[in-house]
């Protein structure tokens, strides 16, 4: 059996970690980005590198002939720049994934791993969330996904699938000089630069952060744990935490920083956490790093980077 396997976005804040963890547990890694938003600092330098867009078949076709598995990390991640261009994140986010899919069908992928997102639930109860809730989501971010995850489903019978609905995850290496994507980060990125954040919505909105280490973890057991083709599992912590504590948090870290509150954007969610029985079954993680004690890594990092 191959141990080789595809990282795609792995310029990117969790792909770059994924993909390290990846070939420190052995794999042989071929890392893939279009570098439009990923660092080309992030790619592990243990691992082979292709450049290219995986909405273009050129860019699939340099992708290796034997592969274990697909992780597939690549994409725009912001709802609110989802409505900059429609058609661009479609191509990004979908287009991409389908000719992932026919790929790792062509080559006899065993195992298709996908960054789905807690976006395609839209509004919702304020309650756990569970991965059998109706989905209507508010973006055309997660439209996207959700049509990715319909067409994984299609293809089921040839490919062995998991949707990583994903929530708000945070943490060290976050870009934090994008302030449109990434809650924790651009709160915390403007603490730093001017002791001044910009609120887009109400403080009572709330959230499930959930630290990169845990989900590195999530990814890993999602990619070679048995039994899993065919589930889709919350990424998320199961902790409800409001805007209002998440500035309290990050304030902890940066005396003297004001809060300044403007409108919402665009198809953003009022609240949403999530339900873990899935991930603490499926995937048997029922530790999570704390919210407090995330901020706390994440700060240190930045105060330093």
């Amino acid at each position: 059996m191959t141990k080789t396997v595809v990282v795609t976005g792995v310029a990117g804040f969790i792909g770059s970690r994924v993909a390290a963890r990846m070939a420190h547990e052995g794999f042989s890694v071929v890392g893939v980005d279009d570098l439009s938003s990923g660092k080309v600092a992030n790619i592990p330098s243990t691992i082979e590198f292709v450049e290219g867009d995986l909405a273009v078949q050129g860019t699939i076709t340099k992708l290796p002939k034997q592969c274990a598995a697909v992780l597939h990390l690549a994409g725009q991640s912001s709802g609110e720049m989802s409505f900059d261009d429609p058609v661009a994140d479609l191509h990004k986010n979908t287009v991409s994934t389908l000719n992932l899919i026919q790929y790792a069908i062509s080559v006899g992928v065993q195992r298709f791993v996908y960054a789905s997102s807690m976006s395609v639930y839209g509004n919702v109860p304020d309650a756990p969330i569970a991965e059998d809730e109706h989905v209507a989501p508010l973006s055309c971010y997660g439209v996207g996904k959700l049509a990715a995850e319909n067409y994984l489903a299609v293809f089921a019978k040839q490919l062995s699938s998991v949707n990583m609905r994903m929530f708000n995850v945070y943490g060290p290496g976050q870009d934090m000089s994008n302030l449109r994507q990434g809650m924790v980060s651009i709160y915390l990125a403007q603490a730093l630069a001017n002791k001044h954040i910009v609120v887009k919505g109400s403080l009572e909105r709330f959230r499930d952060f959930v630290f990169i280490d845990d989900v590195v973890e999530a990814w890993l057991r999602a990619a070679t744990f048995d039994g899993v083709g065919g589930s889709t599992i919350n990424i998320g912590t199961g902790v409800r935490t409001t805007v209002a504590q998440v500035l309290e948090t990050v304030k902890g870290h940066v005396a003297g920083t004001t809060v300044e509150v403007t409108d919402p954007t665009p198809g953003d969610q009022n609240g949403i956490y999530a339900d873990t029985a899935r991930l603490r079954s499926i995937l048997q993680m029922n530790e999570f790093v704390g919210f407090a004690e995330g901020v706390r890594r994440f700060s240190e990092f930045a105060k330093t980077a």
